[in-house]
């Protein structure tokens, strides 16, 4: 297993090390911690948590949205954009990536050039390991957010994309990602906005479901999702005069119908890709919505600058840049916390 330089214990800031002979096989520290390796990735949290659906809902639709497998450039147009146009910006640098799902970002920066450190608060790593494990300078493990095992300002780019309105504090989600930006390095993310919106039947849908356990709410959630799709279709595709009950059905169906979004995909993929984020928009436990002002305020907070926020994609989208000097105060102030600590 390749350990890429910024990995550390969560305890201690210390390096990790793999022992070829453990078994079961795991990373340990020189003060003594160890982190379990399953299926070959290292687990820093448990999985049972508010985001086991999505562990349970990308290791299902494994490749439903990697560009490798539509043959379409959707996931590179948004991530480039992200970028700020182009992924050539990523080539020999390292990105951490927060939130990896199954991997549609993190082989499009693979294959850019980057040094990808993926991570992922779910059972997700293991589709985003399964999809991305053949390309050179690929970490992937398990992760909080708010706990991530790095080094602090040690990576060129931190990404999260379609992650942060679903942690418990959007706020304090990107002060930790902020963390982990280089001096001149780049925070990127997106957050959804008051414009997304829900009709009545998502919305009771939802209270329902995320009160349910994962296994319970995804077979439900999807069955729900492919009974209605045959109606969605063939309002779509006109047929028998069906199309004047597409306005109401799409203002009343929980459904969500990409049917009119995405004409570069094949009916079966867009009927997948509609029945994923169908689920996606109906269990996710946390749903948090931002203006721009309050999305540049936080990053203003966080001491980042050259702020680019904008509406778009999902509702905002953001690039901020870490300063050298508030990099530097940091560092210096958490060498003397370790003076102190160490003289007592």
């Amino acid at each position: 297993m390749h350990l890429p330089p910024q990995l550390c214990c969560l305890k201690h800031s210390q390096p990790l090390t793999a022992d070829p002979v453990d078994s079961p096989p795991a990373l340990r520290c020189p003060a003594g911690c160890s982190v379990a390796v399953v299926r070959d990735v290292p687990r820093f949290v448990d999985s049972s948590n508010y985001a086991s659906g999505f562990g349970l809902q990308w290791n299902t639709f494994r490749k439903t949205q990697l560009d490798s497998y539509t043959g379409t450039t959707i996931s590179r147009d948004r991530l480039a954009r992200c970028f700020g146009g182009s992924l050539d910006v990523v080539r020999d640098k390292t990105v951490l990536e927060v939130g990896c799902g199954a991997g549609r970002f993190t082989e499009l920066m693979l294959g850019a050039g980057a040094h990808v450190f993926a991570c992922d608060l779910s059972q997700a790593v293991e589709a985003n390991y399964e999809n991305c494990r053949g390309w050179p300078n690929y970490f992937v493990c398990q992760a909080d957010a708010r706990q991530l095992p790095v080094v602090p300002h040690s990576f060129d780019f931190v990404i999260c994309i379609g992650v942060i309105q679903h942690t418990p504090a959007p706020e304090g989600t990107i002060s930790a990602l902020a963390l982990k930006v280089k001096p001149g390095g780049m925070l990127i993310i997106d957050h959804y906005s008051h414009s997304y919106v829900q009709n009545f039947m998502q919305r009771n849908l939802r209270r329902l479901l995320i009160r349910l356990p994962a296994r319970i709410a995804k077979p439900l959630t999807i069955g729900l999702a492919r009974a209605l799709l045959p109606m969605h279709r063939f309002t779509w595709k006109n047929r028998r005069g069906l199309w004047r009950l597409r306005a109401p059905l799409l203002r009343h169906s929980p459904f969500i119908d990409y049917h009119d979004h995405f004409p570069q995909l094949s009916d079966e993929l867009v009927s997948e890709w509609s029945i994923l984020d169908t689920h996606d928009a109906l269990t996710d436990y946390y749903k948090h919505l931002r203006t721009r002002e309050e999305i540049e305020v936080c990053l203003r907070s966080c001491g980042l600058t050259e702020l680019e926020v904008s509406y778009g994609g999902n509702g905002i989208e953001a690039r901020a840049r870490m300063p050298a000097a508030r990099a530097g105060r940091e560092a210096g102030a958490r060498a003397k916390e370790s003076c102190v600590w160490h003289s007592r």
